[in-house]
């Protein structure tokens, strides 16, 4: 696995934990009246760092442990607003989910890491993506956190543009 990969899914969240924080605290459960470019889910700040907890957790962990048990599994997608509403995102503790979250980036990163050359090649189907390779599964992975910082950024820019 190329390096860079490793070192920023072992450093993404703190990464996540910072972006956070620049929420300023009255608006982590606010939401835009329009999502119109976001490049994330359509999450208020909160609720984005609990779907990229529940992704690693319910999605990727299963995801990387089926490509290694199974021969060509298919990887179901997970339907986010669901387990929003279902987990009730909106009512999280931010600090609850930062020490689930990075327990789970360390398992997830120590798995990788200690992979043999051959296991990345496992194959599987991933809904809505297609036929993959577990070093595919990494990448996807290592896209989705840029995804969910692109969304905080985003969340901060029509914070910022709202009228004060």
């Amino acid at each position: 696995m190329n390096p860079i990969t490793l070192n920023t899914l072992t450093a993404f969240p703190l990464q996540l934990e910072q972006h956070y924080a620049a929420i300023p605290h009255h608006y982590v459960n606010w939401k835009p009246a329009s999502w119109e470019g976001v490049p994330s889910e359509p999450f208020s700040a909160i609720e984005q760092i609990c779907h990229v907890r529940d992704i690693e957790i319910d999605g990727y962990h299963q995801r990387f442990q089926r490509t290694l048990a199974e021969h060509k599994p298919l990887l179901p997608s997970i339907d986010s607003d669901i387990l929003a509403s279902e987990r009730n995102y909106a009512s999280a503790d931010a600090a609850e989910v930062f020490t689930s979250f990075r327990a789970a980036r360390a398992k997830t990163v120590a798995l990788i890491a200690g992979l043999a050359p051959e296991q990345y090649d496992r194959q599987a189907e991933f809904e809505g993506y297609g036929a993959l390779t577990l070093r595919s599964l990494v990448h996807y992975l290592c896209s989705h956190d840029q995804q969910h910082l692109a969304g905080l950024q985003w969340l901060l820019g029509k914070i910022e543009a709202e009228p004060r």
